[in-house]
């Protein structure tokens, strides 16, 4: 009896010995969680029979440390979940081995040719929310886009005085307090200069006078300004929509700019502009890629815009432990773990997205190489027993 337990221990050392051997092998493997051999005694009603091994058990919700790729594609998950990615027979599966590169097609894809999945856009660039597909990087240019937005906010001295110097000149600096000068684009993408003029009237009133290219846009007011007030506690109060300003561009589309002043205040210190946010650009050539935190995939280009792309998504378990390994540091789901919960990075317990890191293997090699040790001994311990067995079957059978 001593004989076969001593051979169960052997049997139960040996794939503990596998599962350490796998982790050491594996201990720079992007994205490799580590297995440990789970042992458990055996008996036959109260007569033992040894060690068996129930299982080798996964680390999986261990993470491993996050480390710069140099790739701007390459990502790591700070967090909960795991990329969800499609196999060319249309399988899905699951890693926190974040490899990204593009294949030929523009598709998003990782170092063994799945492809990455996430929530496409439309043609108008509307995440598609809902619909899970392959996500595609635009390889063409982006053109041009004329300005119809300007979102302005600024704050304007009450301390000002009223100019001296009447009727408003553009080219007299005495006859305004302020100005300030945005840059807009026409249909064309050719660049234009909206310059504002901001003229105080009275107590908690100005004018603006708008000149695009030093040609007046004219306003309401008798002067051509356009009127902005203000009431007592520096809050603006007309305004209180968009001001459209109209100008007529040679051999492009007029421009027609939507300007909000919503957060303009008038208070006690210099003037100052916080805010200036214009839409529109000239055509521009793709010049890569990028992905933000939360998942989201822009095209970037030459004109300095990025148009969105889709965004990825991640999957969550129940028990992301009872997923099964597969080749490639991908696991597939079972019923240990559970149908998958998927979402935008960032979203109720799903982690965030670290563009440019990979994660590492989460093998402590310390802690392998001390269980080797202990292996090791427990294995001479065992061929001992059956050595001293053997010995003493020898010397039962010479006496008889």
């Amino acid at each position: 009896m001593s004989f076969n337990i001593a051979t169960s221990g052997l049997n139960a050392i040996t794939e503990q010995l596998n599962a350490i051997s796998n982790n050491i092998a594996n201990s720079g493997t992007v994205g490799f969680k580590s297995g440990r051999a789970e042992f458990a005694s055996l008996y036959a009603g109260t007569q033992p029979l040894g060690v068996g091994v129930t299982g080798v058990t996964q680390s999986i919700t261990k993470g491993g440390s996050i480390n710069a790729s140099g790739n701007g594609l390459d990502m790591a998950i700070n967090g909960n979940g795991f990329f969800v990615v499609r196999g060319a027979d249309g399988t899905t599966a699951y890693t926190r081995a974040g490899y990204g590169q593009t294949d030929s097609s523009g598709n998003l894809i990782n170092n063994l040719g799945m492809y990455l999945q996430g929530y496409p856009v439309d043609a108008n660039g509307k995440l598609q929310v809902g619909s899970v597909s392959n996500l595609t990087i635009s390889s063409g240019s982006i053109p041009a886009k004329a300005t119809d937005s300007l979102d302005f906010t600024a704050n304007l001295n009450a301390n000002a005085e009223i100019p001296k110097t009447t009727p408003f000149d553009p080219k007299d600096s005495t006859s305004f307090n302020d100005t300030y000068t945005t840059q807009v684009y026409d249909s064309l993408g050719r660049e234009h200069t909206l310059n504002q003029y901001f003229v105080k009237t009275d107590d908690n009133k100005w004018e603006v006078h708008y000149y695009m290219d030093d040609q007046e846009i004219k306003g309401p007011a008798a002067s051509g300004g356009y009127p902005v007030e203000f009431n007592e506690q520096g809050v603006l109060t007309s305004p209180t929509g968009l001001t459209n300003l109209k100008a007529s561009i040679p051999g492009a589309e007029d421009l027609s700019i939507d300007l909000s002043y919503s957060g303009t205040t008038q208070y006690g210190s210099d003037f100052s502009v916080s805010k200036n946010k214009s839409s529109g650009y000239a055509s521009g050539e793709r010049t890569g890629q990028a992905i933000d935190e939360d998942g989201c995939v822009y095209a970037t280009f030459s004109n300095g815009e990025r148009l969105l792309q889709g965004q990825l998504i991640l999957a969550n378990f129940a028990n992301p432990n009872g997923l099964s390994s597969q080749d490639g540091t991908t696991w597939a789901q079972t019923a240990s773990s559970g149908a998958p919960l998927t979402g935008a990075p960032g979203s109720g317990l799903l982690g965030t997205i670290k563009a440019g890191n990979l994660e590492g293997s989460n093998v402590d090699l310390t802690s392998e190489l001390v269980g080797l040790m202990s292996a090791q001994r427990n294995y001479q311990a065992n061929t001992k027993v059956i050595s001293t067995n053997d010995n003493m079957m020898n010397a039962l059978f010479q006496a008889l």
